[in-house]
């Protein structure tokens, strides 16, 4: 484990379940980078499509590509944890911003040249959650002593804006089942994690984005007008 990790909201070491999510993810790489497959599309199965999901996406990586963007992993799903300043938008490219400190791996585009990137960063030798690992590999995780065991923090990351996935389920929604809040610690299975279910704080927790930190300077693409009742 990384030394002196604990979860931000409740100070606990890594989870099971954490630990099953970060290798899932992490196959997932090795797949990529052993396949050379230059561009990957990577979702969890506990997410919904937004409409017009796939002729979004596919606007997006061809102007992605167009424009010759250095990229690394491309959010299309993800819980923004800075709240405080807006994202910074990249130019001649619709719904697209520069990745700040962000929660969730439900989706998100990687390259090959990504893939490469996290595994050369050896994370299997110093686990955290994943959704932490990603913010400290593009240098915008608020603990630097984190960022500190890895270098280099080079990922090119980027997020879709707005989103084009989201959970199926919230913390605290009738039916919600999260498999790495709700588990065991790593190294111990008498000590259970029941947080999440009992009281749902990650969610009450958060910060709500201010006025100021809204990507309002985004360029929109035509779809993101268009009446929401079509699939």
């Amino acid at each position: 484990m990384l030394p002196g990790y604990s979860d931000p909201y409740h100070g606990r070491p890594l989870t099971k379940g954490e630990l099953g999510c970060f290798l899932s993810h992490h196959n997932i790489w090795n797949e990529i980078v052993e396949r050379g497959l230059k561009v990957s599309l990577v979702i969890e199965d506990d997410l919904r499509f937004e409409v017009f999901f796939k002729r979004r996406l596919q606007n997006l990586m061809q102007e992605v590509e167009a424009q010759g963007l250095d990229w690394d992993l491309i959010y299309i799903g993800r819980k923004r944890m800075q709240v405080d300043h807006p994202e910074k938008s990249v130019p001649n490219i619709h719904n697209l911003v520069e990745a700040d400190y962000s929660y969730w791996t439900l989706g998100y585009m990687i390259s090959l040249q990504g893939a490469q990137k996290l595994l050369r960063a050896e994370p299997l030798k110093k686990m955290l959650p994943v959704d932490e690992f990603l913010p400290v590999m593009y240098n915008k995780h608020p603990v630097e002593d984190y960022m500190s065991h890895f270098e280099p923090r080079d990922l090119q990351a980027f997020s879709a804006e707005p989103l084009l996935v989201f959970p199926t389920h919230y913390t605290g929604d009738p039916g919600y089942i999260s498999d790495t809040e709700t588990s065991t610690v790593w190294d111990n299975e008498t000590v259970r994690t029941d947080w999440d279910r009992a009281r749902s704080r990650k969610t009450l927790e958060q910060g709500k984005l201010s006025s100021e930190a809204q990507n309002t300077d985004v360029l929109q693409s035509a779809l993101d007008s268009t009446a929401r009742d079509e699939l």
